[in-house]
């Protein structure tokens, strides 16, 4: 609780708004939204969203959601989040923390032997960066076709038609970054 009436407190200040401005805003008296910030009192869910709106944020950003993006930026590799396998023997993990705030996912994928991305890797808007860790990808985009070996890397809007499968006679591993994130 006292995270979030300091959340309000600095915000309200990087807007450059007086205390009694935002309660005027949202309609409490002054003193109440003082206790607020100091964490002497909780504002009930419609007065905490009047304030987020007051303060052109998210209740979730006043909330600190997103705080783990910014204080906890590590992913250990034994800590990747399993995302999915697809019907080929192709697994996706997630190689960074969740949070609204991101501006791209990044991933790793592995692929068994003649698996290939069908499922994972699909056309949207945006853009995406691979590179590959270990084995032969066969890289299809826009009907031509790139081999792709260890240490090398491809990046494509990802819009264009694209598929990608493992041509290796071993498993093989590319860190897959997308932009925007996948939702």
């Amino acid at each position: 609780m006292k995270r979030l009436g300091e959340r309000i407190k600095s915000k309200r200040e990087s807007l450059h708004m007086k205390l009694n401005e935002l309660a005027k805003k949202v309609n409490i008296s002054s003193s109440a939204l003082s206790q607020i910030e100091k964490a002497k009192a909780f504002p009930s869910v419609i007065t905490l969203k009047s304030i987020a709106d007051s303060l052109y944020t998210t209740v979730g950003e006043l909330i600190g959601e997103n705080e783990i993006l910014t204080n906890n930026p590590l992913v250990k590799f034994r800590e990747k989040s399993f995302v999915e396998k697809n019907h080929s023997g192709t697994s996706l993990f997630l190689l960074s923390n969740h949070g609204n705030g991101k501006q791209m996912d990044t991933f790793l994928i592995e692929f068994e032997t003649g698996s290939n991305a069908e499922g994972i890797m699909k056309n949207h808007p945006g853009q995406e960066f691979c590179f590959v860790l270990e084995g032969k990808i066969e890289f299809t985009l826009d009907e031509k076709i790139f081999l792709l070996e260890k240490n090398d890397s491809f990046y494509f809007n990802s819009a264009r038609s694209h598929s990608v499968r493992n041509v290796s006679k071993k498993n093989s591993q590319i860190i897959w970054v997308v932009t925007p994130p996948e939702n």
